[in-house]
């Protein structure tokens, strides 16, 4: 689906030492009801797991295709109860000058043992924003 991210990325470390990119999106709909053009925005929790270097490309009013899977976060807002739609994406496609395209890939291990991450090949001339 394309969607629009509504606020910069953020990475977090997990208690396994885990690294996920989280960012929110907003997906746009639109449709005709009695002749009359109606607009849905629904926004989602988004999390990826497969490489932090995505992470300053999803900026604030960027336009990005994600692919993955949908699922609901369930929690108590002052004791009331509250939903929340997620999405763990697998694949992102960065639209711009040119689209740039995160494949899901897990952490390649480094003569340390430790993960290292992937980087985007994305020449300086050529940014999708």
């Amino acid at each position: 689906m394309t969607v629009r991210v509504t606020a910069d990325a953020v990475v977090r470390t997990t208690k396994s030492d885990k690294r996920v990119v989280g960012f929110n999106v907003a997906l746009n709909e639109s449709y005709k009801s009695n002749g009359e053009q109606k607009q849905i925005t629904t926004f989602f929790k988004c999390s990826y797991w497969n490489s932090e270097s995505i992470a300053p490309f999803l900026k604030k009013g960027v336009l990005i295709e994600v692919s993955g899977s949908v699922g609901v976060e369930a929690y108590l807002s002052n004791g009331e109860p509250k939903a929340a739609l997620t999405f763990r994406v697998n694949n992102i496609v960065l639209h711009g000058k040119s689209n740039a395209t995160i494949e899901a890939q897990p952490p390649v291990a480094t003569t340390t043992g430790s993960p290292s991450f992937d980087t985007i090949p994305v020449p300086k001339d050529d940014l999708p924003f």
